[in-house]
C-alpha cells in the first residue's frame, strides 16, 4: 500500500496574535493528517511568537518554529522561502496567519494531485470572508469570485496568466493552492526582490508560464477580509497601483526571458501596462498641478 505523501504547510506571521491560533487549529483539524506545519516568525513583537512556540511544544513531531537571524523582519517572500528551505514534504501549501483551511482541504487536493500526475498544482475557489466579525451586516458580504475557466479539469500553460492580468477570471489566493515542492524549488521559490505586495502573483506567474494546473470547483479555504490588512491599506494609499505596475514590468521581462509567445497573453499584458502607465501618469499630473497652484498662491499672497 502506497504511503500517504507528506504535506508541508508554511504559515508566515508578523504580530498575528489575534488570528494565528485559529489558523493553526484549522491545520490541526484536517482530516488528512500526514502534514507538517512550519511557523515562520517575521520579527513579531506581540504574543504571536509565544502562541506559535506553545503549539510546537504541544505538537513537537508535527509543528516547527522558524525565525530569521536576530528575530529580524525580512518580509513575506524571504519568510516563505525560509519555510520552503526547511520543508520536507512532497507537496507544499501556504496559509497566512489570518486565514483558515476547511477540514477537507488537504484530503481533497491531495487526492486530485495523486490522480493527475501531469498536474503540478491544484487550486479551487476561496471564500472572501467578511462574516468572521460576527456583525450581521458583514454576513451578507461573503462571496466567491468567478473561477473564469471550466472547473474540475486540467488547464494548460500559459492560459492562467490571464487571471493575473485581471482578465478571464480570479487569480488563486495564496491559501487556495497545493503544489509540488519539487516544482517550487525548481523555480527558486519566491522572488525576494518583491516582498510586500504582488509577491504571490510573481510566484504564480512562474508556474502558470509553463506548468499544467488542475482547477477544481470546490472551496476549501476562508480568506479573511480586514480593513487593516496590508492589501486593504495599500489600496487606500495608492501603493497597490504602484506595486501592480512593478509586477507588470517584472512579468514582461520574465515572459521575454522565457520566450513565451502566446498572443493573447501579450496583448493583455501590453494593454494593462498602457492602462497602468496612463493612470499613474494622470495621478502624478494632477498632483503636480495641485502643487503649482499652491506655490502660485504662496507667491501672490505671501
Amino acid at each position: 500500500m502506497k504511503k500517504k505523501p507528506l504535506v508541508s504547510i508554511i504559515t508566515i506571521f508578523l504580530n498575528g496574535e489575534r488570528f494565528i491560533q485559529e489558523a493553526i487549529e484549522s491545520v490541526v483539524s484536517q482530516t488528512y493528517q500526514n502534514w507538517e506545519l512550519l511557523l515562520v516568525d517575521d520579527g513579531s513583537t506581540d504574543n504571536s511568537t509565544q502562541i506559535a512556540q506553545q503549539y510546537v511544544t504541544k505538537y513537537p513531531d508535527k509543528i516547527r518554529y522558524l525565525e530569521h537571524h536576530l528575530h529580524r523582519n525580512r518580509g513575506k517572500s524571504t519568510s516563505r522561502n525560509l519555510g520552503i528551505s526547511h520543508a520536507q514534504g512532497e507537496y507544499i501549501a501556504f496559509l497566512d496567519a489570518d486565514d483558515v483551511f476547511l477540514p477537507l482541504k488537504l484530503e481533497k487536493q491531495i487526492a486530485i494531485l495523486e490522480s493527475y500526475p501531469e498536474a503540478n498544482m491544484v487550486y479551487g475557489n476561496t471564500l472572501y470572508w467578511h462574516s468572521w466579525t460576527g456583525n450581521p451586516e458583514d454576513s451578507q458580504k461573503d462571496y466567491m469570485p468567478e473561477l473564469g475557466t471550466q472547473a474540475n479539469t486540467l488547464v494548460q500553460a500559459p492560459f492562467l496568466l490571464l487571471f493575473l492580468l485581471g482578465d478571464e477570471g480570479a487569480a488563486p489566493c495564496i491559501c487556495s493552492f497545493l503544489v509540488t515542492l519539487k516544482l517550487v524549488k525548481e523555480f527558486g521559490g519566491f522572488d525576494e526582490s518583491i516582498q510586500h505586495l504582488y509577491e504571490d502573483q510573481v510566484f504564480l506567474a512562474k508556474i502558470f508560464t509553463k506548468m499544467t494546473v488542475f482547477v477544481e470547483n470546490e472551496c476549501w479555504e476562508k480568506y479573511r477580509q480586514r480593513n487593516d490588512s496590508s492589501w486593504h491599506l495599500s489600496i487606500s494609499t495608492g501603493e497597490d497601483r504602484k506595486a501592480r505596475l512593478i509586477f507588470l514590468i517584472w512579468l514582461k521581462k520574465y515572459l521575454t526571458a522565457h520566450k513565451v509567445r502566446d498572443e493573447q497573453v501579450w496583448q493583455t499584458l501590453n494593454r494593462q501596462l498602457e492602462l497602468d502607465h496612463y493612470s499613474l501618469l494622470s495621478k502624478l499630473t494632477k498632483r503636480t498641478k495641485f502643487y503649482v497652484k499652491q506655490i502660485k498662491a504662496l507667491v501672490m499672497f505671501g
